[in-house]
């Protein structure tokens, strides 16, 4: 192990991406491409569908939120990572300069932790509409949804922040080389030199703002709603107000129990290879999925997007 001694500032670094598989990469270039122009086609046709709805609910005003997120998030990582498919030699890095790299990991962590506090959001927007019916118009306004979206932005972005000053801070030594396709916090701290607990406490820190707290919310929101169902007689109108949060309910599971199982874990836990791999899945699969979930599930968006299509479809004749 290097001593902090001979530790540096690094001017840069060097992303390995998947330049040790020459074979393989042509194929994951292709496949990459699909999945990123889909999610890109995907969330620009939430975007535009919601745009084309004359009176537009909460629900979907936060859904539009959601997809803008997701295209930004895609956008942060996956382009580059298809450039440096093609450019990158065999056994080679893509250099990236150090402010590059942190702005890359800001800019991923303030994305990711808006959506975490926008799943925040919704749940409660899911706990006024089924739990106080009667008052939904007057609680969830326009302006509580427009500071709920800021807010979410913010508190994304000054955790982001802080954490990217706490990582960029400790001391790199060594080899500056990646192994990864983007500067993830996990394949910084594997480059740091020390191995203490403390160098953990920014991303537990940031776990805790990002995955705890909004996730606590979310739980107490579903749980005030399980016991308005359960008090329902019809059983009808228990399965049509459950219906109204599958959707919801997918696609939090699946971005928290992917960023539990990346993040929440201990250093001494890492394996680069192993999260490079699934962080591949995280950026790319997941943004791909939400659209396809909300889009099989809502029946607003379900006939905007129809809408949308169809004045397409009528306007390419």
């Amino acid at each position: 192990m290097d001593s902090p001694s001979n530790a540096t500032m690094p001017c840069g670094f060097l992303l390995q991406g998947f330049s040790e598989f020459p074979r393989l990469r042509p194929l994951l270039f292709l496949l990459l491409l699909t999945v990123h122009l889909a999610t890109l086609s995907g969330n620009l046709l939430i975007l535009v569908a919601v745009a084309s709805v004359p009176s537009r609910p909460p629900m979907l005003l936060f859904l539009c939120q959601l997809s803008a997120i997701e295209l930004c998030y895609t956008l942060v990582v996956v382009p580059r990572s298809l450039a440096d498919l093609t450019v990158v030699a065999q056994g080679q890095g893509s250099p990236i300069s150090f402010l590059g790299c942190a702005f890359q990991m800001q800019m991923f962590v303030a994305l990711g932790g808006a959506e975490c506090f926008l799943l925040a959001a919704m749940a409660y927007d899911r706990y006024v509409a089924i739990c106080h019916p009667l008052r939904y118009a007057a609680v969830v306004t326009p302006g509580l949804c427009a500071r709920l979206a800021l807010s979410c932005g913010l508190g994304g972005l000054a955790v982001s922040v802080g954490l990217t000053v706490a990582v960029f801070h400790l001391p790199f030594c060594g080899s500056h080389l990646l192994v990864h396709f983007f500067c993830d916090i996990t394949a910084l701290l594997h480059l740091a030199c020390t191995r203490s607990y403390a160098d953990e406490l920014p991303l537990l820190g940031a776990c805790l703002v990002l995955l705890l707290l909004p996730s606590t919310l979310i739980l107490a929101s579903y749980g005030a709603i399980a016991a308005a169902l359960r008090r329902l007689r019809c059983p009808r109108g228990r399965r049509k107000a459950a219906s109204t949060c599958a959707s919801h309910l997918a696609v939090t599971f699946l971005h928290y129990g992917c960023a539990t199982f990346m993040y929440v874990r201990p250093k001494s836990s890492y394996s680069p290879r192993l999260d490079r791999t699934l962080a591949l899945v995280y950026t790319n699969v997941t943004p791909l999925l939400y659209p396809l979930i909300y889009s099989l599930r809502n029946r607003e968006i379900t006939a905007a997007i129809h809408r949308v299509m169809w004045r397409c479809g009528s306007g390419s004749v």
